[in-house]
């Protein structure tokens, strides 16, 4: 008995969108727990890119994958791409670039990646001992 087609539950088209959400959903968790151990500007830095990219992931591109939104195909004529297509496509760009951007910062803050340690954060130690710190 034949009941129709319907596409399957396990199916890429049917798993991507819940994949997007988790992606975006895991981004922000990882974000604020590196935020909680971070510096002020550096877990600014991070929540603010993961904020981006949680919106990025888990609304816009699910609305892209749901057909709510059209795709932008940059091989048509711009005469004939719609007003708000062009807009949907200005606000994902703008939102994944910027949250990429700025999470990937908080990041490397967060590793110290450009050297700019806090004063007092480490001992400074000098590579030669001077004479009476045995003393101290």
């Amino acid at each position: 008995m034949s009941v129709g087609i319907l596409p399957p539950l396990a199916s890429i088209a049917a798993v991507r969108p819940v994949f997007l959400i988790v992606m975006g959903i895991s981004l922000m968790v990882i974000a604020w727990r590196l935020a909680s151990t971070s510096g002020r500007w550096t877990s600014r830095l991070l929540v603010a890119g993961a904020l981006l990219l949680a919106f990025g992931y888990s609304i816009l591109l699910p609305m892209y994958e749901g057909g709510m939104i059209r795709f932008f195909a940059p091989d048509k004529p711009l005469s004939l791409v719609s007003a708000d297509t062009l807009a949907w496509h200005v606000v994902k760009v703008t939102v994944m670039n910027t949250g990429w951007l700025l999470f990937g910062l908080g990041v490397a803050l967060h590793a110290n990646l450009f050297g700019l340690s806090s004063p007092g954060s480490h001992p400074q130690t000098s590579p030669h001992p001077r004479p009476h710190d045995h003393l101290a």
